[in-house]
């Protein structure tokens, strides 16, 4: 497994061409004018250059989890160093044959997956004060003793642009960047209102149902991990212990 890299570094010349070709289009979408991406937070990280990249394999090869543990250890030892608006971004080498025959599902399975297989190979245990039952409103994915709040795109993505890309991805972003973000309650409504705006005429579908506000009492954390191509949603969340499937042993 490799480090974590930044936009404009000179370590970029040793990537993989899909590498190369997946940051090209990602920093295309985050510095698009004439289409804003809807997640101010996550264009402001971008154009202060506090955004982390890294890549790791196949996502249904059962080694990738123990690259993406590596990856978020990593990043979790040092984020607090890369600024206010700090996010790790995650891509994977996504095989042709799974960008033809996967669908929004199928990526949903293998997201809750991996979330699954981090907990079993975690080093450290949960955080005391985030209850471990997904449907407790003050649940959160945590890691390495952090709390995160997780977003995946994948290419099967059509509808939902914003949770759209080439190569399955994963944009990371650790807790406090959020409650930093949310010391000035005017400033972070007004944020999100905004973010809602855009998200209308980014989306060719009406906003989801799920997305809330982290705390309210009918919040629920994980609906918003994976937004769906359409209006539905999952009935329970599948996070669970899933080392058998993903053929790990510790």
């Amino acid at each position: 497994m490799r480090g974590l890299y930044t936009h404009g570094s000179s370590s970029q010349d040793q990537l993989e061409d899909w590498e190369q070709e997946a940051l090209a289009k990602f920093f295309a979408k985050m510095s698009d004018k004439e289409k804003p991406f809807p997640c101010i937070p996550a264009t402001i990280g971008f154009s202060k250059n506090q955004l982390r990249y890294g890549f790791i394999d196949d996502p249904s090869a059962p080694s990738t989890i123990l690259e993406l543990a590596g990856l978020l250890k990593n990043y979790t030892e040092s984020s607090i160093n890369f600024g206010q608006y700090t996010s790790l971004i995650v891509f994977y080498k996504t095989p042709q044959e799974l960008k033809e025959t996967y669908t929004v599902e199928d990526y949903e399975q293998l997201f809750w997956n991996h979330l699954s297989g981090l907990s079993e190979i975690d080093e450290i245990e949960w955080p005391e004060d985030i209850p471990t039952d997904p449907h407790d409103p003050i649940w959160e994915f945590c890691f390495h003793g952090e709390k995160y709040f997780m977003y995946c795109a994948t290419p099967d993505h059509k509808n939902r642009q914003s949770r759209h890309f080439d190569v399955m991805m994963l944009a990371i972003t650790p807790r406090w960047v959020l409650q930093e973000f949310n010391k000035s309650p005017g400033f972070a409504a007004n944020i999100r209102k905004m973010v809602r705006k855009r998200l209308s005429s980014y989306d060719t579908i009406p906003i989801h149902p799920d997305l809330n506000t982290y705390g309210k009492d009918d919040n629920f954390e994980w609906r918003q991990y994976f937004l769906r191509d359409d209006e539905s949603s999952l009935s329970k969340c599948p996070y669970h212990k899933a080392l058998k499937f993903l053929g790990i042993q510790k």
